[in-house]
């Protein structure tokens, strides 16, 4: 049988289920040449847990009471990924939510450099202010974030575990969290120059 053209009907059929798997086969290549940005913009943000922090190294509880105006000691131990001694200091840490959506707290006072793990590889220990920080009270994890660079989109992050207490909640070491502007290991190793602590983070 033939169409109004004479053309055979199953020619004609033949022909327009090619040219519907052509049209769908356009489809499906501008469907991913679209959803590429989009799986790249997240890539950006994404800050790959590869840091190796250590909260108040002298400390076995990582008892932090959000109420106190001091600082809190946090070190960045160095690792055969990264050495935190040769890298800028732009450093956020608190609660993980509040790191998370752009806040947290800066470094506070002047940065040492020192062997805190006893590896014999040189560690950097920053203090961070308390207030800053984020923290609620039943909090169990503390989150520091390094920033590659002034963007902000680009870095790696590191967890450690805490004890976050409030107000009126009673706690053993609550003296120890108030003692935190001097490291008992002292600055005998302050490191200076590009280390020095940032305006911003």
């Amino acid at each position: 049988m033939s169409n109004q053209n004479g053309t055979p009907l199953d020619e004609t059929s033949s022909h327009q289920t090619s040219r519907r798997r052509l049209l769908k086969a356009g489809a499906g290549i501008a469907l991913t040449a679209l959803a590429v940005p989009t799986l790249s913009s997240t890539a950006i943000a994404h800050f790959p847990e590869n840091l190796d922090i250590d909260v108040k190294p002298d400390n076995d509880s990582n008892e932090i009471d959000r109420s106190s105006r001091g600082v809190v000691p946090v070190a960045v131990l160095q690792t055969d990924e990264f050495d935190p001694t040769s890298e800028a200091i732009r450093y956020r840490f608190g609660s993980p939510a509040a790191v998370e959506s752009g806040g947290g707290a800066c470094p506070v006072h002047e940065e040492a450099v020192e062997d805190i793990d006893g590896d014999g590889n040189d560690d950097l220990m920053l203090h961070f202010a308390v207030q800053d920080a984020g923290f609620e009270s039943g909090e169990t994890e503390a989150e520091l974030r390094w920033e590659r660079d002034e963007s902000g989109e680009h870095g790696l992050s590191g967890r450690d575990s805490v004890r976050i207490v409030g107000d009126n909640e009673k706690h053993e070491n609550k003296d120890d969290s108030m003692k935190t502007d001097e490291h008992k290991h002292g600055n005998d190793h302050q490191h200076g120059g590009e280390h020095q602590s940032e305006d911003e983070c």
